[in-house]
């Protein structure tokens, strides 16, 4: 499965009888699936339906989803009130013989008011569900197309991301290879510093401070950051290889990466790791930042 982004537009629109209908979809990044629906008056029977389509597609994301729906052609009828009109015919009969009986005429009665009214010709059962059928596969063609542009986005980012992994890699090995994290490099560092301490007070513990020393050696020791980073490293090419909605795990490892910068440079006792801590921390920011773009 491709990654995907969590940015996107796409809009369809169909014609369905006399009807003209629209779909707009706008999505952005967003922590989990938000979708904001607005559908014309008297459409609201297929929220249900389309809610149901969009999280088959979409797993995270803020969607704005409209829907605009015109009639080209406007149809009049001519609906006839049966009982103003009885009335009005039986007042006729009544008053025969007291008014002149003259035939009514049809602009007569039309000027009656309530008589005779005219509106919008109303669709059939059928027309209607077939309008509705029309507008849900329009609905899907417009996911697929936005599917299609956060896919193409999701490509781009994975390139990006891909890249700051292997410039994590590299600095991770920067790290490993400094000299300074040789036994030889750390035993002669360490020997030096006990001397000088030794040379400045003749009431310290010989024993003692060795011990000290090679506990705080200890503590210094990168192997287990480093090891992590490879670790993470190996995690965060797999993820991205696999694809789909990865864009959770990914911020996780990003979170695990900084931790183990900022143990890198806490722990640093030279300025080339140093720099290379501070590196990577630049680098793992930029990777989380385009990590919260990706569903």
């Amino acid at each position: 499965m491709a990654l995907q982004s969590m940015t996107g537009f796409a809009r369809r629109e169909g014609t369905s009888g006399r009807s003209r209908w629209a779909w707009e979809l706008r999505s952005v990044n967003g922590k989990g699936l938000d979708v904001r629906l607005r559908l014309p008056p008297g459409l609201e029977r297929l929220e249900t339906d389309v809610r149901k389509l969009i999280a088959d597609r979409f797993s995270r994301g803020n969607l704005q989803v409209g829907l605009s729906l015109s009639v080209e052609e406007s149809r009049v009828e001519v609906v006839v009130n049966q009982e103003a009109l009885a009335a009005v015919l039986a007042l006729r009969d009544q008053l025969a013989g007291i008014v002149d009986p003259a035939p009514l005429r049809l602009d007569s009665l039309m000027a009656v008011r309530g008589l005779v009214e005219f509106k919008e010709a109303e669709e059939g059962e059928e027309v209607l569900a077939a309008r509705d059928a029309d507008i849900i596969s329009g609905l899907e063609e417009a996911l697929g197309d936005l599917s299609d542009m956060r896919g193409r986005e999701g490509r781009a980012l994975g390139q990006i991301l891909l890249g700051q992994v292997a410039t994590i890699e590299a600095l991770t090995a920067v790290v490993e290879q400094d000299p300074s994290r040789s036994p030889r490099e750390i035993a002669v560092r360490l020997a030096a510093q006990v001397a000088t301490l030794l040379d400045g007070s003749s009431g310290l513990d010989r024993d003692r401070l060795h011990a000290e020393a090679a506990l705080l050696a200890t503590r210094a020791d990168l192997r287990e950051e480093i090891d992590r980073l490879k670790a993470h490293v190996a995690a965060a090419r797999d993820l991205l290889s696999k694809g789909g909605p990865v864009g959770r795990k990914l911020d996780f490892l990003a979170q695990e990466f900084n931790r183990e910068s900022n143990t890198i440079c806490s722990k640093s006792n030279t300025a080339a790791v140093t720099a290379a801590g501070i590196e990577l921390k630049v680098v793992i920011d930029q990777f989380r930042e385009q990590v919260q773009n990706l569903e």
